[in-house]
Order: C-alpha cells, then structure tokens, then sequence
C-alpha cells in the first residue's frame, strides 16, 4: 500500500537535539515584505512545524497601519488569522481585519463574563475594508494585548506545563519574570482583558502561559515576535527533558509492541467492526497510528490511568472527545477474537458514559447531544486508531492526540497531569458558539465518508471512476497488476485531491493472497470499505479453433474467478462492518451479445454478469447491493486497446486501427462514442445513494446496441 509516510516501529524517543526547534526565519525571504507579508510568513513558518502548534490551533496577529477607504488617514488595524484557519497552511485572504479603534470601543459595551459570548456578534462592526473572513473569538486576545505583533500556538512542551497540577510554580521555576502565568479562563472576552492587565502590570513581560490551553508571547517586530516564540518553547522542552531523564515515562513498561506486520494484522481485524459500530449517523473514516509515541503511551503502565483524565488543552479534546476508548487486547496473548466478541460491550459502555457526562454537564440551552462514540482507540501492542468524517480529520485526531500524550508524558515526569475540569471541558465542547460554527459547515459530498476499492484502477475507466468518487468526497484505494500505471495514476489524482484520500496497492485478482492483502491494507488505511468498482479486465480475439487453452483460461481468471475473490472479500468486510454497500461489476456489453472471433472475452464476459446476480441475492439481507455496467468499445485511455487486442478486433471487422473507433461510433444507436467518463458516471449512480433501491441490475453504456437490450 502506498500514498503516506508511516513512521518507523520501535520504541526509542526523539533525542533532545531533535526535540528542539531551530529558527526558520530566512532574513533574504522577509527582506522588504509588509507589515501583513511578514505575518503572513511567520505564521506559516511557525505553523509548518507541529511541535508549535496543532493543524488548525493556536493564531497571530500584527497591528498594522493602514489608510483608511474612506477618509485616506492612517488607521491602526488588527491582522489576526479568522475563524477556522490554519496557520501554516494560511493565505493572505485567511486574515480578519478590524479597527483597532473600533475594537477599543467595544469595552464600553462589555456586560460582563456572563454576557461575553454577546461580544462576538460586534466584531463584524469593526471590520476593516469590508474583509469577508469572519473573525474568531479569540481576537480580543490579541486586540488587547499592547504589542504590535502576538503569537499564540500549543506548543507540547508548555502545554505540559500548564496541565502540571503546580503549573503556576513550574512556570516561574523556568522562566522567571520573563512569562507570567494565568489561571485557566476559556477563550474570549474575558480573557482578552486578562491579558491585556497581565501586559500592562508586567511591562517587561515576554509572554503568558495559559492554564491547560497555551502560550501567549509577542514582539515589537515580526521576526522579534517569532524568535520570542521559537526560544520560550525550547527553554520549557529543554528544561523537561534534564528533569524528566532517567524518570520511566508513564510508569514505566507492561507491554512489548508486536512487529509492524502483527500490528497491521490486528488493526485491519478491528478498524472495520469499530466503523460498523461508529457510523450509525454518517459513515466513518478511519486512521492508524503505530508511530514511537504513540506505542509508548499504550505499552505504559499508566496508560489506562492517564487516559481516563482526558485531555487538557481545548484544542485537543474538540478534536478527540474528553478521553479515548482503551480496547481490551492483550499483545502477549493475542486475544484478537475475545476483543472482537468484546467490542460491542465496550462500545456501549462508552456511549454511556459520555451521554452521562452530558446529562451532568448540560445546562438549559445547551445543543443537543452529539455523537456519543470514541473518536480515539488506544490498543497496548498495537497502536491508535481515529474515526472521523472524513478521512483528513481521522489523521489530524490522530496527532492532536500524539500532542495530547506529549503533554502528558512531560506533566507526569515533572509533576501531576490533570485534565481539564469535566464542566469546563463540557462547556466548550458544547458552547454555542461552536455549534454556530458548526451549523455553518457545508453540507456533505455525496459520497463523504465512503471508501472505494476500483481494480483495473490504472486504467481509463478504474481512473475515471475514481476521479468520480474522489469528487464527491469518496476515499479511494487504487488496485492493479501494472505498478508504473499505477503509480502514475495515484500521482495524478494526488495532486488534485489530496494525499490523504488517495491510495494504491499492486494487486493480481487470480490471487487469493494477493486479494485479501489489499483489503487488509484498505481496512488499516480507512477503516474499511464501501463500495469495490470490480474492473481489472484484459480481452482477447481469436476463433474458436485458435484458441487456446491457456488463453480460455486468462480469460475465465481474470474476468470471472478474478470477479469472484474481489468480490468474497467487499462481502467478508462489508458484513463485518454491517452498513450494507454497493458491489459494482465493470461487465461488457460482449456479456449479452455475442462476437465474432472473441469466445472466451465473450463467455467470462457473461459469467461476471451471472455472478452479479447471484451476489445480489445473497448480499441483499446485509443491505449489499451489487450491479453491472455494461461498456462498449471505450477505446480512450483504455489498457485493453493498446496491444493485440485493437489489431485483432480491426482485422475481425475488416478495418484499420484508426477507422476502429469510427466503426464502433456508427455501428451505436446514437451514433456517439463511449468515453471512461461516461462508464464512471454509471459507476457513481450505482454507489451513490440515489440507487439505494436498486441491485441486480445493468446499465448498458454503449450509444445504444439492441443486441445487448437487457431481457
């Protein structure tokens, strides 16, 4: 399986050399930027490196002089990054921008802590140049903080000592004067006024730490802001690590990590019955973690322990509910089927808990309780699984949640880790203005949160229908025998979707191994599979007389028996999973109408049509509906025409190669060619939910052949 970087077994850590972060600030590159193209530049530097700041966490902001559209005076505006960004990944038009005057102003309309959510429905009043992008709640952290450039980010190493149980004398232990300390508040008004007293009683002050949430630093310029930044996050990484060495972390060792392969095995057993039990509202996309840190953490003997405290900063527990869900498996015993029967159980019982949390928690205008299932499940031996929406946000749970056991790791060996106080946790998970953002949050592609295995995906169709899927929001795993192809293809729908939704695996369908490797491989890369796009074909032509036994039997392998162990597989997975799902055969319009010189095609052709059949009666009481596409004479793009077969079926028809496609196009009803796309639309409806109602079927799409008219 290729299409993402996987990390190293093993259980040795990072070394401190490559724990501390050097300065990427190139002074050429920033020579001559603005004020706003330095932001611009610091945030994604800062951004670019995940020991900063989590994907999507933490923000900055310079105050910045500007002549105002309406008067041409010098006004002071805020540049902080709006709502929902990301700084590393952050451009130009990522930024809010607001009058620094106007949001002064806001402090005469202040009702107090118990009205500061009100504050937000001002800021589009003091919004500069009309700028669309809706600014966050935390800009009044930076609007009132008196310096010209603020940087807030998530840094493991402070977080580990703001969720110390003694986080205020750790704080003043390592760095003095130098950075204040203030208790934990959640992000808004409020604490922009906290910051802004802390700034003006601590005038030499280079920064705050946040209980349980971050850090807070600032500079007069750009790179003065930055280099604060880069150099409080080692002093706090350095200062750990000569405390904790030699401190066993996380009381020390209960399990030894199976090998890589042992670990993917057991992950590719558990990912689809955990998606069957997590994707009751929306189908789910899973991700799989065995990096150090991570098998560290589930090999400890205060995993359980520490888990069960949750997570601390606000960004972390947004991304993995308060606590993740610890599955009972034993690497020394391998007991992967008492899991197995066990899961449900488990399952529950967390759904349980967590609907008891909120019945604790809630208040009277809270939402509604959300989805009460684990997002994280930890596995001693073996590693850490996400569930998400998508496939994006299953990896970056994942990391939030490496951050999370940072942290953890640091508190533990210098202090006590806490997490958050259970109604603070609960009051930002369910505050109303994150349910406003996420009323906001565009409706779902069609096939969001599906997983696609096409074989023959190398070629014109498999690619097609890909693209297809990939378009409405499908994960895909492409699968064929042709590794050049495939890797080509793979690179190509990459770089226009996305590593993380695109995968391949080099795979014979006449193999049994081979076969059940790739869906183990689709099960560890998504947690599963929705719908198999069987197209793996190849065509031969010859008469009868001359054709031979080992070509009558490629024919039968490839297109029926190949058909037949794709398919044994989707259903063994799809069972599991228990959500249904869409078997879609590539057939041929040579299935139902037969042709000169092309029995064997013909005839394995007609088999994978039966077959269809036969399966749609056995998988239509687990919900699994498959169907058939019926092309013919796709000549672009297609692997099958490129040797002898294009030569034989020209010579069949008394034809060249180049008036083939010609013959074919005036030999159709419509007088039209068939193109892959026109396959893969056909593949899409039979995935989609608008064919939810339909298996044992077949779309011929070939311009109209009454010889193929389906009776």
């Amino acid at each position: 399986m290729t299409g993402e970087q996987r990390p190293p077994g093993g259980n040795m850590l990072k070394s401190l050399e490559t724990q501390l972060l050097e300065s990427r600030w190139d002074t050429a590159a920033a020579e001559g930027m603005s004020e706003s193209a330095l932001l611009l530049y610091r945030s994604n530097i800062l951004g670019s490196d995940k020991r900063v700041t989590n994907y999507g966490g933490g923000n900055t902001s310079a105050k910045v002089m500007e002549t105002d559209p309406l008067t041409g005076d010098q006004v002071e505006v805020l540049w902080v990054k709006g709502s929902g960004g990301d700084i590393g990944s952050i451009k130009m038009d990522g930024f809010s921008t607001l009058y620094m005057d106007k949001l002064h102003a806001l402090k005469s309309l202040y009702r107090g802590v118990d009205f500061e959510d009100e504050m937000v429905g001002y800021l589009p009043h003091c919004t500069f140049k009309l700028n669309p992008r809706a600014a966050s709640i935390d800009t009044p952290l930076h609007a009132y903080v008196p310096r010209k450039h603020v940087d807030h980010v998530h840094a493991d190493a402070i977080i580990a000592i703001a969720a110390s149980k003694n986080s205020k004398k750790l704080t003043q232990e390592i760095f003095g004067t130098r950075i204040g300390w203030l208790p934990w508040k959640k992000p808004g008004y409020e604490l922009g006024l906290w910051l802004e007293k802390f700034c003006l009683d601590n005038p030499d002050a280079d920064g705050v730490v946040l209980e349980s949430h971050g850090l807070f630093t600032w500079g007069d310029t750009a790179k003065e802001c930055y280099d604060q930044t880069i150099d409080v996050i080692n002093t706090a990484t350095k200062w750990l690590a000569e405390r904790s060495d030699g401190v066993p972390a996380f009381g020390g060792q209960k399990h030894n990590s199976l090998s890589a392969d042992e670990r993917r095995a057991v992950a590719a057993r558990l990912m689809p019955a955990i998606r069957g039990f997590v994707s009751g509202n929306q189908h789910m996309v899973g991700h799989f973690n065995d990096s150090d840190t991570v098998l560290e953490f589930v090999n400890a003997n205060d995993m359980e322990p520490l888990a069960a405290l949750g997570t601390s900063c606000p960004d972390h527990f947004l991304r993995t509910k308060i606590r993740p869900l610890v599955v009972q498996f034993d690497p020394a015993n391998g007991n992967i089927e008492d899991v197995l029967d066990g899961l449900p159980e488990q399952v529950e019982a967390y759904r349980k808990d967590y609907a008891a949390y909120y019945d604790r928690c809630k208040h009277a205008d809270s939402p509604a309780i959300r989805d009460p299932n684990a997002v994280v499940y930890l596995i001693p031996g073996v590693g850490m699984i996400t569930f998400a929406k998508d496939k994006a946000t299953a990896r970056i749970s994942g990391e939030f949640y490496v951050n999370a056991i940072n942290v953890m790791r640091g508190a533990s060996a210098v202090s006590e880790y806490q997490g958050l106080p259970e109604q603070e946790a609960f009051d930002i998970e369910y505050w109303l203005l994150e349910e406003a953002k996420l009323q906001r949050m565009p409706k779902p592609k069609s096939l969001a949160g599906r997983v696609a295995l096409v074989t023959g995906g190398a070629g014109g169709i498999g690619a097609a229908t890909a693209e297809r899927y990939l378009a409405e929001g499908a994960c895909v795993v492409l699968a064929d025998i042709n590794e050049e192809s495939l890797s080509a293809t793979q690179a190509n729908l990459t770089s226009r979707y996305g590593n993380d939704v695109v995968r391949s695996v080099v795979m014979n369908v006449t193999r049994e191994d081979a076969v059940a490797a790739a869906f183990s491989d689709t099960a560890v890369e998504f947690g599963g599979v929705d719908v198999l796009v069987s197209n793996a074909g190849i065509a031969s032509s010859a008469p009868i007389e001359e054709t031979s036994l080992a070509l009558w039997n490629k024919n039968m392998d490839i297109l029926s028996t190949g058909y037949f162990l794709v398919s044994r597989e989707a259903f063994k997975m799809m069972r599991v999973q228990d959500m249904g799902g869409s078997v879609v055969f590539v057939a041929s319009k040579n299935g139902l109408a037969a042709s000169p010189n092309a029995a064997a095609y013909c005839t394995a052709k007609a088999s994978e049509i039966h077959l269809a059949r036969c399966l749609a009666l056995e998988g239509a009481e687990a919900g699994i509906r498959v169907n058939v596409v019926n092309p013919d004479a796709v000549l672009k793009g297609s692997k099958i025409w490129e040797g002898d077969w294009l030569e034989q079926r020209a010579g069949t028809y008394g034809t060249d190669k180049d008036g083939l496609e010609e013959m074919y196009r005036q030999r159709s009803m419509l007088k039209r060619s068939v193109l892959p796309e026109d396959i893969a639309e056909a593949c899409y409806f039979f995935a989609a939910d608008t064919s939810a109602k339909s298996t044992g079927n077949i779309i011929n799409v070939d311009a109209g052949n009454v010889q193929a008219f389906t009776r």
